[in-house]
């Protein structure tokens, strides 16, 4: 099951036989001030400097989201995704609850993109899917719906389900749906870290799908947040998430996805993991 998506100059590929891709998530103005300032502003400087960043540290796909208060966001996504175009090839994920800004974006975008995201909800699927399918790209697929994050794994299988039937029947192929189980904050429920944990597992086996997850969210609220997210995404990768979203300049959590994809015997002769620590030395 591989997810390939690509941008004018570079193809990516996603697979479980594939070294785990990193979706970069900082080009995010939530929590934000500057990057929301300069957004608001259509001043795109702080932009392509995570773009490129990001890529510097490791990501081979940059998540792109401008979802500030008030803000024309379909015409600010576009100036976002082509000033990141503008400084690397990296292929984007599409960030927006706005299936107007999703569609400018799509529009705009040169390439295969992710699309982040799709859920379970009536609105959602009617809205995002058909964008989709228009534009081929991939997409993300949430797993909630009209009654909110369910707690329960069967619960999270049944709407990864749900969602690829629906996109099937657009024409929208599996290996063109990626996957997210939602992870949640240990703080807040102590069973969301092996909830989520479980339910990559199920998805991985029953369903086959490539999934990904957004490993911040599940330290929210703790102390050291860097190590339970970097324990995290290891254990994570195990159980089947092959493109996470984090954020790759955090050399922690990079590290973190090396030695998985070596333990895990995606890393021929360790070819990868020290190159990255060569890499990072010249860089010093």
């Amino acid at each position: 099951m591989q997810t390939v998506i690509w941008s004018e100059k570079k193809r990516v590929v996603i697979g479980p036989d594939q070294p785990v891709v990193i979706i970069g998530e900082r080009i995010n103005p939530t929590g934000r001030r500057r990057l929301a300032a300069a957004l608001e502003a259509g001043d795109m400087a702080l932009v392509r400097d995570e773009a490129l960043r990001q890529v510097r540290a490791g990501a081979q796909v940059l998540d792109v989201n401008v979802g500030v208060s008030g803000i024309d966001e379909p015409a600010t996504l576009i100036l976002a995704v082509k000033a990141v175009s503008q400084v690397t090839e990296a292929p984007l994920c599409l960030d927006s609850a706005s299936p107007k800004a999703l569609e400018a974006a799509l529009g705009a975008y040169t390439g295969k993109a992710l699309v982040n995201s799709v859920n379970g909800e009536e609105a959602k699927l009617k809205e995002v899917l058909p964008l989709v399918a228009r534009y081929k790209a991939a997409v993300v697929a949430l797993t909630m719906d009209d009654q909110g994050i369910p707690r329960d794994v069967p619960t999270r299988l049944a709407i990864a389900e749900r969602i690829l039937n629906e996109a099937a029947k657009l024409g929208i192929p599996a290996e063109d749906v990626v996957v997210d189980p939602l992870a949640m904050s240990v703080a807040a429920d102590d069973q969301a870290g092996l909830a989520a944990l479980q339910a990559l597992r199920a998805i991985r086996d029953g369903l086959g799908v490539n999934q990904t997850v957004g490993a911040s969210n599940v330290s929210f609220g703790l102390p050291d947040r860097t190590a339970v997210n970097a324990v995290f995404l290891s254990m994570a990768a195990l159980c089947g998430c092959t493109c996470p979203i984090t954020d790759p300049t955090v050399w922690e959590l990079r590290r973190a996805l090396l030695v998985a994809d070596l333990m895990l015997g995606r890393d021929e002769f360790a070819m990868q993991f020290i190159g990255a620590f060569r890499e990072r030395s010249e860089q010093a």
